[in-house]
């Protein structure tokens, strides 16, 4: 098996139904499967699954376990050389998974590898970033980003400064779509199941980069993403209300306690 693509339901039922048909009219050419992990949704997707697309693996949880956990148990159950993390709301495109294999054929030191993520519109999604200081959090969900200070460092952050026009290695992914090498994840291990939502992108792409496998970003291959930043709703003080928020905030607790006192790994250039 080539690629297996790992699905995770929680309540997006026809999300997932719509994902599985795009898939499917890409007409992927090497040998794939899909696995779709249901977070204990309810919401009938297990069984729509069963129904409509029998021949795909379908894994029920007997819990919401989260995005890291939830994914860990589609890569168990999986067996391709490569293994693609895709959020439902991402429309796949024929050739992009030819594209990106063609890359990593390329650069074989290459562990991770994300294409190019654009909004309905058109306009850039920035979907890579530089390894964050304990102030991205606070500049990012306070007035303190609307500062100049503050507006400088979430733009390097983004990197903003780039046209993001060319393949280059960069610090982490957005996990919304992760293809990864299969023995470079054997190497490096899973996500890690302490985060439940958020930051577990940047956790795993930070210990590729210890374990000095490469994480790239490739813009030649280009998928649009109906992203939906559920803890960016609400502003400021308001934000503590929002149960998205307050899961990323204790997401970003547990990094860089993780992390506390260590230098993130230094990205070579070349």
């Amino acid at each position: 098996m080539e690629v297996s693509i790992i699905l995770l339901n929680y309540k997006q039922k026809g999300l997932i139904k719509q994902s599985i048909k795009g898939i499917k009219q890409c007409r992927i050419r090497v040998s794939h499967e899909i696995i779709v992990v249901d977070n204990n949704s309810q919401d009938g997707c297990v069984k729509m699954i069963q129904k409509e697309f029998p021949e795909i693996k379908i894994v029920p949880l007997q819990k919401n376990v989260g995005f890291a956990a939830g994914n860990n148990a589609g890569i168990r159950e999986s067996s391709g050389r490569y293994v693609i993390i895709l959020n439902p709301d991402i429309a796949m495109v024929e050739n992009a998974i030819e594209n990106l294999l063609h890359f990593f054929e390329n650069h074989p030191n290459a562990g991770i590898v994300g294409p190019r993520l654009i909004h309905p519109d058109g306009t850039l999604q920035y979907s890579c970033c530089r390894f964050p200081n304990f102030f991205i959090p606070l500049y990012r969900r306070t007035a303190l980003g609307k500062l100049q200070f503050g507006k400088i460092s979430i733009e390097k952050y983004l990197m903003k400064e780039w046209d993001h026009a060319t393949p280059k290695k960069v610090d982490w992914l957005f996990g919304a779509f992760l293809m990864i090498r299969r023995d470079a994840l054997e190497q490096v291990g899973l996500f890690d199941d302490r985060f439940f939502l958020y930051y577990e992108d940047l956790d795993l792409c930070r210990r590729f980069w210890e374990k000095g496998r490469e994480v790239w970003y490739n813009p030649n291959t280009e998928l649009i993403h109906y992203h939906q930043r559920l803890s960016g709703q609400k502003f400021g003080i308001l934000s503590i209300f929002n149960r998205a928020t307050r899961i990323h905030i204790v997401s970003s607790i547990k990094y860089f306690a993780k992390y506390f006192g260590a230098r993130p790994p230094k990205i070579p250039e070349k």
